[in-house]
């Protein structure tokens, strides 16, 4: 043995949303400082970057929710904090369309920060980024299955470019209904005219290759899919084609690498299972099913996030999956400017300045994000490894100051006491579906293999 990687060892914590708009270097609190050294003593230290960074240079985009742009000298602000790499695919990608997105990557480029994710093609996109450190080589993969159809980044040919973007995880879309209500659905499609509509656009021959439906069993309505079934139910599928590209990069990566990992954005939500039946703590099936494929393929480990709060863990033939890490850094209302349209869907006008705007849309911190703890309370996830396998899982509560004035929370700090407490028995619980046994010990939560 004459490398330190062949021993099989390595250290990868693990965060979710970093959605940073102000410096980290300043603060000395005890809990912030210790945070910094647990991150920066993991051989490699990865969160989800569901931030832009660029100066204005392009046009804004619709998003309907925060408009995402921070000092590009906060990506520097990261990495004094211990992160040696980002993910890019998130539905915030192009907030600031494709001049925004691009910059964002460029800036990571130019300090040496690797993102995976993004790029000028569906390649790109998919392809992993790699970092070298003590532990060995890990080849760190993105996608995000949340996203706005102009940020899906495409393929290129002999004759054409591809189209700059994120790497896309798209999926299939069932919903079960009973008969009765199936057959209603196709009354109101026929009687609406959208029947019609779409038999227009097949023979025109502008929609290209459709899917053929049994028509009395299938039914197309607001291009959206139903079949008959035994009781109401939402069924995904990840997406075929997605699936063998993403392949195809994971494959070469497993040649090029020690380790890999795979990290996904996503929003939606499960419909069945325990925690299931529409709430959002259950993730979506595709989700599942990809996330434990990815293991299947060589992954160590799979990081998601997405709906900003925690979901469960599951340990998948030894391997550890995260269905949601939740937020890293929540700093979504220190953006500094925001389009008009923000404004007039909560009435506001000329008079209102960017503190008014986010200070109307959480109701005073009464509502929405700031209304609720579970956005601001997460963990960052530190998996040991030793001769190759996983050995455990050390889970370590951080506070982001629910409660707080907009100028001090957002910021993560090691939770302590209660708090602490409170995160990681919601964690047991969400994580009991699985299988999962997560042992509390102090203020610090441990899967042990």
């Amino acid at each position: 043995m004459i490398y330190d990687a062949e021993r099989g060892d390595i250290s990868i914590a693990v965060g979710g949303d970093a959605m940073i708009t102000r410096r980290m270097s300043p603060f000395k609190e005890e809990g912030f400082l210790k945070l910094r050294e647990l991150l920066k003593a993991a051989d490699v230290s990865v969160v989800n970057l569901e931030m832009l960074f660029h100066d204005y240079e392009g046009t804004w985009n619709w998003s309907g929710a925060t408009y995402t742009r921070s000092d590009p000298n906060n990506l520097k602000e990261l990495q004094w904090l211990g992160i040696d790499a980002v993910t890019t695919a998130n539905n915030h990608s192009f907030d600031f369309s494709e001049e925004g997105f691009l910059t964002t990557l460029e800036h990571c480029h130019d300090i040496e920060l690797p993102q995976a994710g993004g790029g000028n093609n569906i390649d790109q996109a998919r392809a992993p980024v790699y970092v070298d450190s003590p532990g060995g080589r890990l080849a760190i993969m993105s996608a995000t299955s949340t996203f706005s159809e102009t940020s899906r980044a495409g393929p290129g040919r002999p004759d054409f470019p591809g189209r700059p973007g994120i790497n896309a995880l798209r999926h299939q879309l069932v919903h079960k209904v009973e008969r009765d209500v199936f057959d209603a659905l196709t009354k109101a499609n026929r009687e609406l005219g959208y029947q019609e509509t779409q038999e227009n656009l097949s023979s025109f021959g502008f929609r290209g290759l459709t899917e053929k439906l049994d028509g009395g069993t299938e039914l197309e309505f607001l291009e959206k899919k139903f079949v008959v079934g035994e009781e109401f139910a939402v069924n995904t599928s990840v997406n075929q084609d997605d699936l063998s590209g993403i392949g195809n990069w994971i494959r070469g990566a497993q040649k090029q690498a020690d380790w890999m990992m795979y990290s996904v954005h996503c929003h939606e939500s499960g419909s069945t299972g325990e925690f299931h039946g529409g709430s959002r703590l259950s993730p979506p099936e595709f989700l599942e099913e990809f996330a434990r494929w990815t293991i299947d393929q060589g992954c160590a480990l799979f990081a998601g996030h997405g709906p900003h709060f925690l979901r469960g863990i599951e340990i998948y033939k030894n391997r550890p999956i995260f269905y949601s890490l939740g937020n890293f850094i929540f700093q979504n209302e220190s953006v500094l400017w925001l389009p008009d349209e923000s404004y007039r869907r909560f009435g506001l006008g000329y008079d209102q300045t960017p503190g008014d705007y986010l200070d109307t849309r959480s109701g005073g911190g009464k509502k929405a994000f700031a209304g609720d703890p579970v956005f601001w309370q997460s963990v960052v996830a530190v998996c040991n490894y030793a001769g190759g396998e996983l050995k455990e899982v050390l889970l370590h509560p951080i506070d982001m100051g629910y409660g707080r004035p907009i100028a001090q929370r957002g910021r993560p700090v090691l939770a302590e006491g209660p708090i602490a407490q409170e995160t990681l028995k919601w964690l047991q619980d969400v994580s009991r579906p699985y299988g999962t046994e997560i042992s509390i010990e102090g203020d610090l939560g441990i899967i042990r293999l």
